[in-house]
């Protein structure tokens, strides 16, 4: 798919950063000494955990629709709206895991970005849909 690569660069950010978070966990387990099986015991551990498992439950929104936005509305303003996403979700990790109760700002902006790509994978094959009758 010609015109797309943006969008599989942002994909694959979105996953680098997953990865990351996913290795801040494992260094806040070590760190405060919290053994495997155990989720509980530290609260810097645990908001680390929370910040990952979080993400995770975005992507399974996220993903679908960047792609779906893409397709239908726009590749580049796809791209630039998961990087928006990214963006929110360093903000939140940094946030969540000093403070979770300053969390907002970083979640806010993940969301808008989320609710964009979502409208955007909803009303683009709509509005293609209804074109072709």
């Amino acid at each position: 798919m010609a015109g797309m690569e943006p969008v599989a660069i942002a994909t694959m950010l979105i996953l680098v950063q997953y990865f990351v978070f996913v290795l801040l966990v494992g260094r806040a387990r070590i760190k405060s000494g919290v053994a495997a099986p155990a989720v509980t015991g530290d609260p810097v551990f645990e908001r680390s955990l929370r910040v990952q498992q979080n993400t995770l439950e975005q992507l399974i929104i996220v993903l679908p629709a960047l792609w779906l936005f893409a397709f239908y509305v726009s590749a580049t303003v796809a791209a630039v709206t998961a990087l928006v996403f990214i963006a929110g979700r360093w903000l939140y990790c940094h946030d969540y895991v000093r403070d979770p109760a300053k969390r907002g700002r970083g979640f806010i902006l993940g969301q808008l970005a989320q609710l964009v790509l979502v409208l955007g994978a909803i009303g683009g094959p709509v509005i293609s849909w209804i074109g072709q009758g």
